[in-house]
């Protein structure tokens, strides 16, 4: 499902015009984005929280010209779906 088919299954379901819901789909995102940017948590109960994970440096290694390098410490979005959507998704399974 992309961006689009959302605004169109919201706008049906809702009535409003599919301008307004992608907006407000589009200001969701930017504000999960500024959020998680500013190193801030998003938790919305019942489906997921969007994360912010800290990954320590480590020493790897460049196979093709046999060298060591340093990847530093940075930081990764992710998603961590609530329990209740994923029994949901499990128990769905066709």
């Amino acid at each position: 499902m992309t961006k689009a088919d959302i605004v169109n299954e919201i706008a049906k379901n809702t009535g409003i015009e599919k301008v307004t819901v992608q907006k407000t789909v589009e200001a969701l995102m930017e504000t999960i984005k500024d959020s998680m940017i500013d190193g801030n948590n998003v938790y919305l109960r019942g489906f997921g929280s969007f994360i912010v994970k800290k990954r320590a440096q480590k020493t790897a290694r460049n196979i093709s010209k046999n060298t060591t390098i340093i990847i530093p410490a940075h930081n990764i979005p992710a998603f961590k779906p609530a329990k209740a959507f994923v029994n949901k998704v499990k128990a769905n399974v066709k």
